[in-house]
């Protein structure tokens, strides 16, 4: 499970084995990079549910935010984090800087959300 700890620089944990820091920045607090291992990412395409696009389509005719497609879009940014995270425990890393989401629409009915940051060893 993905837990924000500061929300101002986007700082994230895990709940694994190892714990992860996950940050926008290009450096961590109190920590000094010893090693970059590399570029990692994350993806995630979520498609719609038809009744959940059903529902979203009437949304657009009275205005107002969509629930269906908030829900469908922080469910795919979890995964690619995840992912983004097991990508980086696979180099070694212990931390992720400079992280960064990417999305785009790649069909009609389908969202993607990457996460890509750097993966470093910290001390």
């Amino acid at each position: 499970m993905v837990r924000p700890i500061d929300a101002r620089n986007v700082v994230m944990s895990i709940e694994e084995e190892a714990e992860m820091m996950v940050t926008t920045t290009e450096n961590i607090p109190g920590r000094e990079i010893k090693e970059v291992l590399g570029v990692v990412f994350g993806c995630c395409v979520q498609m719609k549910h038809i009744g959940k696009d059903l529902r979203a389509a009437g949304r657009t005719l009275i205005g107002g935010e969509s629930r269906p497609y908030i829900e469908l879009m922080e469910e795919a940014r979890r995964t690619a984090m995840q992912r983004m995270m097991e990508d980086a425990k696979k180099l070694g890393a212990d931390a992720i800087v400079a992280m960064r989401y990417a999305t785009a629409q790649t069909m009609g009915s389908a969202a993607e959300i990457i996460a890509f940051g750097t993966a470093v060893k910290t001390h």
